[in-house]
This record gives structure tokens, sequence and C-alpha cells, in this order.
């Protein structure tokens, strides 16, 4: 399989915007207060792997089907996830604080070690399953047809926002709100959605 450095960058960027402001990122934040952030990161990267094999494999099946139906059902995912996004973003706050309250009641606060990390992965690939960012990587492999670089851009941004939401969690959502990183992703996933249909229609190539 080949590696494109692009479109590692792409994927990177694209599920990173998707996922920041979404609950998986105050679940890690929540989790991060009780237990270890270092077991949290663990815990909830391992589930982010997981997670992320699932939707880069799923992706890589839908993709031995006829190239035309592909492209289309992949402009319709970006399409819905770019609509999903923006309809939300003016619920954030409201969102946050009802994730915060739900995560906040999960798990023992006591855990320490490998069970620390064994509720984080729970909660987390729990959260995580069919989330937006998940359907997104899975379209992502129909759109570029690289598995493996759409799996580390994809993975590399799960990873790197579990870590800010460890470390940085308060401070960022003090500094940034989340209706507007919501509605960056919601463009950047209108964009991805435009290009795919344009390249549909013969416009231009990849």
């Amino acid at each position: 399989m080949e590696l494109s450095l692009l479109t590692v960058a792409i994927v990177f960027g694209a599920i990173f915007l998707v996922e920041l402001p979404d609950k998986t990122f105050i679940a890690t934040l929540v989790l991060a207060t009780r237990f270890r952030p270092l077991f949290v990161w663990i815990g909830v990267s391992l589930a982010f792997l997981v997670q992320t094999l699932v939707a880069v494999s799923v992706g890589g099946l839908l993709a031995q089907l006829p190239k035309r139906p592909v492209e289309i059902f992949a402009a319709v995912m970006f399409l819905v996830g770019g609509v999903l996004l923006l309809r939300g973003a003016s619920k954030a706050d409201e969102e946050e604080a009802e994730a915060e309250e739900e995560f906040s009641h999960k798990g023992a606060a006591t855990a320490v070690g490998l069970k620390a990390i064994g509720v984080s992965f729970g909660v987390l690939f729990l959260a995580e399953w069919g989330d937006l960012s998940q359907i997104l990587t899975a379209t992502l492999v129909l759109r570029y047809h690289e598995p493996l670089s759409v799996f580390l851009g994809a993975f590399l941004a799960l990873v790197v926002i579990s870590g800010l939401a460890t470390i940085l969690g308060r401070v960022l959502l003090s500094r940034v709100k989340l209706a507007t990183i919501r509605r960056v992703g919601g463009t950047v996933c209108l964009l991805l959605a435009l290009v795919t249909a344009l390249e549909i229609i013969g416009v231009f190539h990849r």
C-alpha cells in the first residue's frame, strides 16, 4: 500500500476539525480529571486505534464496489456531515454541558493503572462507535483509495486530540468556542462534497 503524506495531512486536518468539537473530546477531558491523564490517553488511544481500523476496513470494502456509485455515496456523506456539523453549531455549548454531565458518572473514580486504561478504553469505544469522525474516515478511504494514508492521518488526529483533551482541555474550551470549530469542520466537509461532485461530473480529475 502506498503512503501519501499529502493525503495523511488532508485526512489529519479533516478529522481533527470534525472530532475536536465532538463529545469524545469532552469525555476524554472528564476522564482526565478523574484518572491519571497518561492512563486515560493510553486507553482512549487504544479505543481510537480499533475504531479507525474498523472504519478504514469498511471504507476499503466499499471501495471495491463500482466507481461511480461509490463516488456519489462519498459526496453525499461529505454533504451530510457538513450539514450536521453546521446545524449543530448553535447547540454546541449546550451539548458540551450535557456530555460533561453524562461522562462524569461513568467509571470508578478510584481506578488506577490497567483499570483506568480499561475504563477509558470502554467509555471512548462506546462513545465513538458510529460517530461522525468514524463515518468520515471510511468516506475518505472511498475518496482517496489510500487506506494506509487515511488510517495514519485519522489515527494521528484522534491521538493528538485526546492528548490535548487530557492536558489542555479546559484551557482550549475557555479560549475556543466549540460552535466555531464545528462551523469550520462543516465547511471543510461541504468543500470535500463539492470537490467530489465536480470530479464526478468531469470538471476536473485527481
